[in-house]
């Protein structure tokens, strides 16, 4: 009896083994994520039987485009059964490379990286090349590594011309004689879209700041000077203060490119603490973008004058199929093989179309389509 009681339990621990290294695939897909609150879904220390992590690292939470980029990109791929584990790592760099250290460690199949500096992240890309996990460079394109599969982004040099061309097309700059005040605000120096976006729109600008219509007082062209570390809008608006201070006591601004929202924001605050936006000094012209609910709020109340919106939905769904085409072996679709070198490769690419949005789209363009709702825009 003893002897057939032991042969039993080796035959029960046998295909309790056999269980658990299983790699059936589960047919139930989860239900996609539609909480409108920021979450971080922390993945377990091993996947499901079948199951596959995507780790997904996001740069903050303190900018609305952000979590909405990592809503959507956890709903989509967990509904198609990946287990994601989505991160945000608050402008820390340091905080960044240990989340995707402990991705790396916790099995992910994928990485996902928006990145906060595109040029920190080439020690953890090797780490992750040596556990053969893939990385997808998201909207921020990561330099100085070979190991970046695919970019996903949007045209950022469009998004550069489209804020251009609203204030050429705005102050008539083709006719008007000027000569119109403009001042210049970039993005970050340390992602590399901010290049494209200024490079874009100065295509734009240049030639009228080189025939004299378009003067720029503060004498602050270029990234090097125009810069705004971390895309900080109480940078930007000291930085306006300082301006408005020293060179329009007398004049009157016409224009000012701005890259982004949250500058957007912080170059108005300076402009209305000096009286702009009064009946008799009306508010200039200012550009920005990602469609934020401050911003466009703002452009229906007539202050801030224009933005670029880009879906993140659309991204998000690019970004999905570029991880299953990994995972599957295969080619993802890429409509870009020649702009994006980080400097060792150049990385295929998927860009997606920017919109201009200004107070008389807008319905049509983000509330027509679902993107917000108007009670969220009251």
């Amino acid at each position: 009896m003893k002897k057939f009681i032991a042969l039993a339990l080796a035959s029960v621990m046998s295909l309790s083994l056999a269980a658990c290294g299983s790699t059936a695939e589960s047919t139930a897909d989860p239900e996609p994520s539609t909480s409108a609150a920021v979450e971080t879904s922390e993945a377990s220390e091993e996947a499901p039987a079948g199951g596959q992590i995507i780790g997904v690292a996001m740069p903050t939470q303190s900018s609305q485009r952000w979590i909405q980029d990592g809503d959507n990109m956890k709903a989509q791929l967990e509904a198609k059964g990946y287990t994601v584990d989505l991160q945000y790592a608050e402008d820390n760099v340091e905080a960044q490379v240990s989340q995707l250290q402990n991705m790396i460690t916790k099995g992910a199949n994928v990485l996902v990286i928006a990145s906060i500096d595109g040029e920190a992240l080439t020690d953890v890309l090797s780490q992750a090349n040596d556990n053969n996990v893939k990385v997808i460079a998201y909207d921020r394109l990561i330099r100085n590594s070979e190991h970046v599969t695919y970019y996903s982004t949007f045209d950022n040099f469009q998004v550069g011309v489209l804020q251009g061309t609203y204030i050429e097309e705005s102050l008539d700059l083709k006719n008007a004689e000027g000569p119109f005040n403009v001042e210049l605000f970039g993005g970050s120096p340390d992602d590399n879209n901010a290049y494209f976006f200024y490079d874009g729109a100065m295509s734009i600008l240049q030639p009228y700041i080189d025939s004299g219509k378009i003067v720029i007082k503060s004498g602050q062209t270029g990234m090097d000077t125009v810069s705004t570390l971390r895309w900080d809008g109480a940078t930007a608006q000291q930085r306006m203060d300082n301006i408005l201070s020293a060179h329009y006591t007398s004049d009157d601004v016409h224009a000012v490119l701005s890259p982004y929202d949250g500058i957007s924001i912080g170059v108005l605050s300076s402009l209305k603490s000096v009286g702009y936006g009064s009946a008799d000094k009306p508010l200039p012209i200012v550009t920005g973008q990602d469609a934020e609910i401050p911003s466009v709020k703002s452009i229906i109340a007539g202050e801030q004058t224009m933005t670029v919106f880009k879906d993140t939905r659309t991204l998000a769904e690019k970004t999905v199929q570029m991880v299953e085409a990994i995972l599957n072996g295969g080619e993802a679709e890429v409509n870009d093989t020649e702009t994006y070198d980080n400097g060792v490769k150049v990385v295929p690419s998927f860009l997606c179309d920017p919109v201009s949005v200004d107070v008389n789209n807008y319905k049509e363009i983000l509330i027509d389509s679902t993107y917000y709702t108007e009670d969220q825009l009251q």
